[in-house]
């Protein structure tokens, strides 16, 4: 933590509904947020006039792009006290002979390549601020179909390199943790409002998500390092 007693959260994927609702979140908690996003145009729509919002585009693909951008945190902001991963993406199939190379190879990029970046390029300021790193994952990991095998797969390695991470924090000594969060699927209001019929069992709500994400940076490490959190709505 800053010297003024001020923390500095990083949200990747922050122009999604979920990303806008846990960078509201975060500021209401007094956290200065670096809102990163592909798109600038799709940033300025999101945070338009929020102070505290410090908007960043950042290819999350690149090591380069993204380790820059950990240096610029760095100075700017003495490091990062947490990491929120929100970037995903959904591909999927008929079966297991559908699920195609091209849909795999999106979802990796997207969903793991855009963590492994980031959590690595993150990590010794997390270490060093006894910070955050939460990232989602879903219950298709657990029970995965052959429709979903390609997505089931890929969130597998999430959780896989979430409990990586949270051991590296372990044996280094820190006070920092690696959380997964687990749903079904995340709703927003614009979704009920086009569907005003449908029930959405079992999905989360965006706000219900980010007060679980933002809980975490004051939650004991012993308690949340390595535990997969389920959000699922019942």
């Amino acid at each position: 933590m800053s010297t003024d007693g001020s923390r500095t959260a990083v949200v990747a994927g922050a122009t999604s509904a979920s990303g806008v609702a846990l960078t509201r979140r975060l500021l209401a908690d007094g956290f200065t947020v670096v809102a990163v996003g592909s798109d600038a145009g799709r940033l300025a729509t999101a945070f338009p006039a929020h102070d505290g919002v410090v908007r960043r585009v950042c290819d999350l693909t690149s090591e380069d792009a993204v380790r820059a951008l950990a240096d610029e945190i760095r100075v700017d902001h003495q490091g990062a006290d947490a990491l929120f991963h929100l970037v995903g993406g959904w591909h999927g199939g008929k079966g297991i002979t559908t699920q195609s190379t091209a849909d795999y190879a999106i979802l990796h990029r997207s969903v793991f390549l855009t963590l492994f970046n980031t959590s690595r390029a993150f990590y010794d300021q997390l270490a060093e601020r006894a910070g955050r790193l939460a990232a989602i994952s879903a219950t298709a990991v657990a029970t995965p179909t052959a429709g979903s095998a390609s997505y089931a797969a890929v969130k597998a390695s999430v959780d896989a390199w979430l409990r990586a991470v949270a051991d590296g924090f372990a044996k280094d000594g820190t006070s920092a943790a690696a959380t997964a969060v687990v749903v079904k699927a995340l709703l927003d209001d614009e979704m009920r409002k086009q569907r005003p019929d449908r029930a959405f069992p079992g999905f989360t709500h965006v706000d219900d998500l980010a007060a679980i994400l933002a809980s975490l940076p004051d939650s004991p490490a012993a308690e949340v390092n390595g535990a997969r959190i389920d959000a699922v709505r019942g």
